[in-house]
């Protein structure tokens, strides 16, 4: 919830937002870049250990804004130099530090289309995103997204 509320008090737009289980064979396909590496399989374990929130959230510069209110991948160093960050907050290791988020537009567009397959982010580009800008849009409580 806290998490939530950071996106929200951050002025992005929930786009899609749903609650799912990752299963291990599901979180290795997700981390696949990761495989070899030594905390690939903390990574899988975590993100299988039970529910999670995923979101699709839009905002002008969307990818370096929420990367700076995660805080770094390391929760130590988010706890010393960015106490107030997600990761600084809420981590508690380095493969448990509470968020992911993609580090490009095209990791986002992966990870959309991973956890999102019914989402088609280009026709939400064409007709939903120009919606958004021009507004009014509300926050739909129940549904958990912004709405126009």
């Amino acid at each position: 919830q806290a998490v939530h509320e950071t996106i929200l008090s951050n002025q992005f737009l929930i786009v899609r937002a749903k609650q799912l289980r990752c299963g291990r064979e599901e979180s290795r396909r997700f981390y696949r870049e990761h495989a070899g590496r030594f905390f690939y399989q903390r990574l899988v374990e975590f993100m299988a250990s039970g529910p999670m929130w995923a979101y699709i959230l839009a905002h002008e510069n969307a990818v370096p804004l929420w990367r700076s209110l995660m805080g770094p991948t390391k929760v130590f160093r988010a706890r010393n130099s960015v106490p107030n960050s997600i990761r600084g907050a809420y981590g508690l290791t380095d493969t448990r530090n509470t968020t992911h988020g993609s580090d490009s537009p095209a990791s986002a567009s992966r990870e959309i289309a991973f956890f999102f397959p019914e989402f088609n982010e280009q026709l939400w580009y064409q007709q939903e995103e120009p919606r958004l800008r021009c507004g009014p849009v509300y926050y739909d409580a129940e549904e958990r997204v912004h709405l126009v």
